[in-house]
């Protein structure tokens, strides 16, 4: 017989007609309530997150048609989904070239978005990198009405209490939703504007590392381009056959519906799926060979590529006895939208061989979604990746930012994709990234240049977690008064 550990409280039917009749479990979510238990004994008046008398006010966009273009069209802005834009460095897959309907999509810095639909309650602060994309209807707006304390509504949203009190309003039997009014349901403590803007400053130290972050990262990979003359991915134009079969006709088909290319028999390397042979990836070894030094597969600079064997998670609610487990999902973002900790205890020896990794480690995802990279930062060491991401450690931390970039880089991805096999799941092995072609340059310096400001830009990254994370204790020791 089986044992749950089921959680359960008694309510009172004003409750029910206050909250319009709903019955679903999670409106009257025990973590809640217990949440809103600790704001009330909190030394602070209580007001809410939005409404009349909030500290902010909230919208959401309605659906539009989405004509998307191709990254390299004059005007395109990125589209980022609920997912994408938690992401220290965005990478867009779908791009719009705005016009005027799209004035009501455009967010400001100081504003805040939070996730609605799907995955819910997740804030992101709208900074100078992010300003200049466009987010989905998913993505709910919040604007501080007082100036300096939009900071300090993200921080409270990235406490346990905010962000358990914001999921515990929403709604969905299959794909859970969030609306604005919903916030205003949401208490939140309102002390004096000198704490909200120390607060807000604290947050604001984050938003300038992340901003850091990305303009080291793209000031490294234009050096990168420019030094191997690499032309935008779109203008590696591949040569296809033109399709002249007499079934043309009848099924209606083009050269642009089917490609059709010729692959010399040794460079099949037993692999006779259309993928692996893709033109673009020969076009971009072929400048690869034009403008580096050396081009040589990644297992020539690597101590160990590694896939730890799949393990039992043992999770455990308290903190203190279990290691955070980050999924594929994850590694792009700055502070892991993840609430899981396996045991410590339960899984002693392998998190000693196999899952603890260090700082500087390369991270490839390697299932489902194919080659999300990363570089650790030092606040990962006692983190521990699933067994869904290969381990890249380099033979030195001189390479390893370099090497990093280029993974990361659209014509590492495409060299690191065209591995992928599988029929319904894709994957990829570690035998499989050690292939991955890895340019030199003929200029070492410029080499060395590169791969220390990636290594700088992920300094900067672990100062906007720790920021981060001293605006949300603020909250909590000073504001709420609960230990973190």
């Amino acid at each position: 017989m089986v044992i749950l550990d089921l959680k359960h409280v008694s309510i009172d039917i004003e409750e029910v007609e206050n909250n319009h009749a709903r019955m679903e479990a999670s409106v009257f979510n025990v973590d809640a309530r217990n949440a809103v238990e600790v704001l009330r004994k909190c030394k602070f008046p209580l007001a809410y997150i939005c409404g009349e008398n909030g500290l902010a006010k909230a919208f959401v966009v309605g659906r539009f048609k989405r004509n998307y273009v191709n990254a390299n069209t004059n005007g395109a802005l990125g589209f980022l989904g609920s997912s994408e834009m938690l992401e220290l460095r965005p990478s867009p897959h779908k791009f719009i070239v705005p016009d005027k309907k799209f004035d009501n999509f455009k967010v400001l810095e100081g504003w805040l978005l939070l996730s609605c639909s799907g995955t819910i309650g997740n804030p992101i602060y709208i900074s100078k990198t992010l300003k200049n994309y466009i987010f989905s209807q998913h993505s709910l707006r919040v604007v501080s009405k007082e100036d300096k304390t939009s900071g300090y509504l993200y921080a409270y949203l990235g406490t346990e209490i905010g962000n358990t009190l914001v999921k515990s309003n929403n709604y969905g039997a299959v794909i859970q939703h969030i609306e604005p009014e919903h916030l205003a349901k949401v208490p939140i403590p309102n002390p004096p504007d000198e704490i909200k803007q120390a607060i807000h400053a604290k947050v604001m130290d984050s938003v300038a590392m992340r901003d850091k972050y990305n303009e080291l990262i793209d000031k490294a990979e234009n050096l990168l381009k420019e030094e191997l003359h690499l032309p935008p991915l779109h203008e590696l134009t591949p040569e296809y056959f033109e399709i002249k079969y007499e079934y043309n006709t009848q099924w209606n088909l083009t050269s642009d519906d089917v490609k059709v290319f010729e692959v010399d028999s040794e460079w099949l390397q037993n692999r006779f799926d259309g993928s692996f042979h893709v033109p673009v990836v020969s076009k971009i070894i072929d400048v690869l060979l034009d403008y580096a030094e050396a081009v040589k597969p990644l297992e020539n600079f690597t101590q160990s590529i590694t896939l730890p064997t799949r393990f039992k998670r043992n999770y455990v609610e308290n903190k203190e006895y279990g290691m955070l487990l980050i999924g594929g999902k994850q590694i792009t973002e700055l502070a892991p939208s993840t609430e899981k900790y396996i045991s410590i205890t339960a899984n002693s020896k392998q998190l000693q061989k196999e899952l603890r990794i260090k700082e500087n480690t390369i991270l490839i995802t390697r299932s489902g979604t194919i080659g999300k990279t990363t570089l650790a930062p030092k606040y990962w060491e006692n983190w521990i990746p699933s067994d869904h991401i290969i381990r890249i450690n380099t033979i030195s931390n001189e390479l390893a930012g370099f090497i990093y970039l280029w993974l990361a880089s659209e014509y590492g991805q495409a060299l690191v994709k065209r591995y992928t096999y599988g029929a319904v799941i894709d994957e990829v092995e570690p035998l499989h990234l050690a292939q991955v072609p890895i340019p030199l340059l003929k200029d070492k310096d410029k080499q060395k240049k590169i791969n220390d400001l990636v290594l700088e830009a992920n300094q900067y990254r672990t100062k906007a977690f720790e920021f981060e994370r001293e605006a949300i204790n603020m909250v909590n020791e000073q504001v709420i008064f609960v230990e973190e």
